[in-house]
């Protein structure tokens, strides 16, 4: 059984969100703008800009710009230093390459990009934890707030680690947290464990022999290779992954042939996918099953198929105590009705992993899904938007992590 939360905790994170709740339409303007100025990955130049303005505007102790060609970094000192203590919170700024069908006035204003993942949000909340940490500084240490570019497929953590991230700004736990459309504002999601799956990309390459299609028994078709492919792969999961793990292999798109020429049959087909596990042991086995599978069914038909697998993301899992401490901040500013610690996790994937991968941390879920429908429409929709409404909340509980991570001494 939990222990009580400690009145003084409780009175915090509430005084945290009030203060922070005042100057809401503040996060909401500057959220709204950088939904109308989307930008890819490593291309967060005007977000930058309005990030840096803004840390300025709050007085942070340091700006540090470049890290990871376009990221940032914030750093706010505490009232007392005596701890050593430095904890890493965690935005994403970038948008994703499509078309908005969105009509408000903060639509985006840039053909075919749109912040259809909700980091516009993200970025607004860490915003307003550094004018509260900045105001207030109730905390014994140093709060490291980093603004990562390029989430969307541009592993921008990495290029940020590689960069010496974690190097320059030595944190002994990191937090991030995502916006969720299918949970209702005002709860929070999160477990000890896997969060999100690994993300891999599949290209199955498949070489057969062309010619007329009147006479296909002079060709080697690879369109009927790939149709046998695409039907076998999905065995592996059904077959060779135990029923108490968890895999996808999705084949997503096939080219083969042009679309004018019906009588044609294509020399080469070729398939790309996606494959999502948690276990390492998982990944290496469909790796495995993949070429093994792929590979004898074309021999079968006299084709060859070659495989390329590509491990894009790892698996996020999130560090037993750093997720139930995530937990224990988000009961003191919710209540324990509110807070969910045993969350599903999901199949889709985040580059908060390699973070995760090099510092202990948590990956929390911040619900935004109104029954009126602002912000039910769930992640990559283009009619996707961020709900406001719960900006002062994102912001309270980064702050609540800074300071119940480095809670003032109470002896001088």
């Amino acid at each position: 059984m939990l222990a009580p939360r400690p009145a003084a905790t409780l009175k915090a994170s509430g005084r945290a969100f009030a203060q922070i709740s005042e100057f809401h339409p503040e996060l909401t303007a500057f959220r709204r703008d950088l939904h109308a100025h989307p930008e890819l990955g490593f291309e967060e130049v005007y977000t930058g800009a309005r990030v840096k303005e803004a840390l300025e505007r709050c007085g942070v102790d340091e700006i540090h710009a470049g890290i990871g060609k376009t990221g940032l970094v914030g750093i706010i000192k505490g009232r007392q230093s005596s701890s050593g203590k430095m904890i890493g919170l965690r935005a994403d700024m970038d948008a994703l390459l499509m078309t908005e069908h969105n009509d408000f006035a903060w639509k985006s204003s840039r053909s075919g990009l749109m912040h259809g993942c909700g980091h516009d949000g993200h970025t607004a909340m860490l915003v307003g934890a550094a004018r509260y940490l900045a105001a207030t500084r109730n905390f014994d240490g140093t709060a490291v707030l980093i603004f990562q570019p390029g989430e969307e497929g541009f592993a921008g953590a990495r290029v940020m680690i590689e960069d010496g991230l974690f190097d320059r700004f030595p944190v002994q736990a990191v937090y991030g947290m995502h916006n969720w459309p299918s949970m209702k504002p005002g709860t929070v999601g999160i477990n000890a464990g896997p969060m999100m799956a690994a993300a891999d990309r599949i290209t199955i390459d498949i070489t057969g022999r062309g010619g007329h299609g009147a006479h296909a028994y002079m060709t080697v078709d690879p369109v009927l290779v790939a149709g046998h492919i695409i039907t076998a792969v999905q065995s592996i999961v059904s077959r060779n992954v135990k029923p108490n793990d968890s895999a996808v292999i999705s084949l997503c798109a096939m080219h083969a042939g042009d679309l004018g020429a019906m009588s044609v049959v294509p020399g080469k087909a070729t398939l790309v996918g996606t494959v999502r596990t948690f276990s390492p042991d998982v990944q290496d086995m469909v790796e495995k099953r993949l070429h093994e599978l792929c590979g004898a069914i074309a021999l079968g038909f006299g084709a060859t198929a070659s495989v390329n697998y590509e491990r894009i993301y790892p698996a996020t899992i999130n560090s037993d105590k750093e997720a139930i401490f995530a937990g224990d901040v988000a009961e003191a500013l919710l209540g324990a009705d509110h807070v969910v610690r045993d969350m599903e996790p999901s199949m889709g994937a985040e580059d908060f992993s390699f973070m995760l991968q090099v510092k202990p941390g948590a990956y929390m879920r911040i619900g935004q899904g109104a029954e009126n429908g602002i912000g039910s429409c769930f992640l990559h929709n283009s009619r996707y938007d961020f709900n406001d409404d719960i900006l002062p909340l994102g912001a309270a509980l980064h702050a609540g992590l800074a300071e119940q991570f480095m809670p003032l001494s109470t002896t001088r």
